[in-house]
């Protein structure tokens, strides 16, 4: 059973090997993948080591008491086009300071996340940005350990383990369903991303069927995807999903990409929106402005988001003991456009 570690100082290889019985050498030679140790004593000290959060330091000899100017930064996508303006944000604080941002991609798979992560901090980097709050128990503990600033980003809803910065997704679900009841939309279909990946889109279609069903509403019909072109996906669940079900007078779109191919097929087909059917996504991406008719949507704040992330890795990177608002909700508003009536 690991012994109890002190948050205020950085792990070290005398922690693990007191949390695992054998000697710091010994705890060494496993770490690095080096020397003749047992099969035993190996996964002894990489269960200890593991439990504990403790990441060995790659800087070199004269440096390891230090850390190097960068800050971890550690997003699901780059597919995904909110990141990229996440990290817009993030850069336009740093470029201001001695610290430099680097990144790694988990693609939404936790045991990626751990790999990425530990790679990360075996740097000494110092600070890490992290999006979500959902991680693993070794991710956890290595973040708990790593004795640098920590800001998980995007979300809100949940404990964070240092600070977080993001808005409420649950929220952001309730105000649009909310928004599409008021403006007299009744038969309702959703479509979105398959979610045990995605916990931010699962917290909005939480949010979003909650506040339907305070209002007697149901959600008729939905569909989820994984993989594949958004825009093509978007129209061909849209396709389908009419052809189930006829009646639908509303869609709402977990992202902006998928309700734009949603959109596109409607206005080819001669669908008028939002006399017929109504539309709404999620993100306000730029990128969409072009659409012949502009979707309803949600500024999910992200530029804002990455901005206040690296203000606060900053600015306890310069003052560690700097009294700094370590949990920040941001407000996303809604953008009505021409596929949701204002009432």
């Amino acid at each position: 059973m690991p012994v109890a570690h002190d948050d205020t100082r950085p792990l070290t290889l005398r922690d693990v090997s007191e949390a695992s019985g054998v000697s710091e050498m010994t705890v060494s030679r496993v770490l690095r993948n080096r020397g003749d140790v047992s099969p035993a004593t190996r996964e002894k000290v990489l269960e200890a080591a593991k439990a504990l959060g403790y990441v060995p330091n790659k800087i070199a000899g004269a440096l390891a008491s230090q850390r190097v100017n960068l800050v971890a930064v550690i997003i699901p996508s780059f597919r995904n086009m909110v990141f990229p303006e996440v990290l817009s944000g993030i850069s336009s604080v740093l470029e201001e300071t001695d610290l430099q941002p680097v990144v790694g991609v988990t693609d939404y798979l936790p045991e990626k996340e751990e790999k990425v992560l530990y790679e990360m901090l075996s740097w000494r980097p110092s600070g890490v940005i992290i999006a979500g709050l959902e991680h693993t128990d070794a991710s956890r503990a290595m973040l708990k350990a790593s004795g640098i600033p920590v800001v998980e980003i995007m979300d809100v809803d949940g404990t964070p383990i240092d600070s977080m910065v993001g808005i409420s997704h649950r929220r952001a679900g309730r105000e649009m369903a909310k928004a599409i009841l008021k403006a007299g939309f009744q038969n309702i279909g959703f479509m979105g991303t398959k979610m045990p990946l995605d916990h931010r889109a699962r917290k909005r279609f939480e949010g979003f069927t909650e506040a339907l069903a305070k209002n007697g509403v149901e959600i008729m019909d939905q569909e989820f995807y994984s993989g594949g072109s958004a825009l093509a996906k978007g129209r061909e669940m849209t396709r389908d999903m009419l052809d189930r079900t006829p009646e639908l007078d509303f869609l709402y779109y977990s992202n902006d990409m998928i309700g734009a191919g949603g959109l596109l097929y409607l206005l080819e087909k001669g669908v008028k929106i939002p006399e017929e059917i109504g539309l709404a996504g999620f993100n306000g991406v730029e990128l969409l402005d072009g659409l012949p008719r502009k979707l309803a949507t949600m500024d999910a704040c992200r530029t804002e988001i990455g901005r206040k992330a690296a203000q606060i890795i900053a600015a306890r990177v310069d003052n560690p003991d700097a009294e700094i608002e370590k949990e920040i909700e941001l407000t996303p508003t809604i953008a009505y456009g021409g596929t949701l009536r204002r009432k």
